[in-house]
């Protein structure tokens, strides 16, 4: 990973996503099913090691190093621009809470702070003004057949290598939107 390099930048998280369902099980073709509640959140508690309070992977050790999603929304801005150069312009801008990432943010490339062998993921840290809150990146996000139908025809093939981080939290904390302050550590 020799982009990945270490310090702070200003970020602003622009979506928080909690779901206590999982909306896009099954066939696509059936489309997704409905939150019982709002996914969307202003603000979200980050337990270590579990999760997000209220998420369906908080707690689940099966999923303890992929707990938490991250991701980038620029990778949605730059799918528009190359559905849109394919012939396929969009009706209406990309909604990137349909992405059904945890934590979706503006300013850094979230995408380079995966593990890729045989380099480990990186360590970050999330500040919102509440205190900053640790995840240690672990594998990529992958995009699935799902993005084709709740994003745009093309998604699941356009956000290949852009479908966010898959994190294990390392802290207590709480997030909320607007502006922020990602941190890398530096590399032991």
């Amino acid at each position: 990973m020799s982009g990945r390099v270490a310090g702070s930048v200003a970020v602003e998280i622009v979506g928080l996503l909690v779901s206590p369902v999982h909306a896009c099980e099954g066939r696509p073709q059936d489309g997704p099913r409905s939150d019982p509640q709002p996914a969307a959140r202003t603000e979200v508690t980050v337990g270590a090691g579990l999760g997000l309070v209220g998420d369906r992977y908080f707690g689940r050790q099966a999923h303890r190093n992929a707990a938490v999603t991250v991701f980038d929304a620029a990778a949605l801005d730059e799918l528009a621009e190359t559905l849109a150069g394919a012939g396929a312009p969009l009706d209406r801008p990309l909604d990137p809470l349909l992405t059904r990432r945890n934590i979706i943010l503006c300013g850094f490339p979230v995408d380079d702070l995966a593990a890729r062998r045989p380099d480990p993921g990186a360590v970050f840290a999330l500040d919102s003004g509440a205190g900053p809150v640790r995840f240690q990146a672990n594998r990529p996000a992958n995009p699935c057949a799902w993005m084709d139908v709740v994003l745009a025809p093309g998604a699941f093939r356009g956000l290949r290598g852009r479908g966010g981080v898959r994190c294990t939290p390392l802290d207590d904390g709480v997030l909320r939107l607007g502006p922020a302050t990602l941190t890398v550590a530096p590399r032991d």
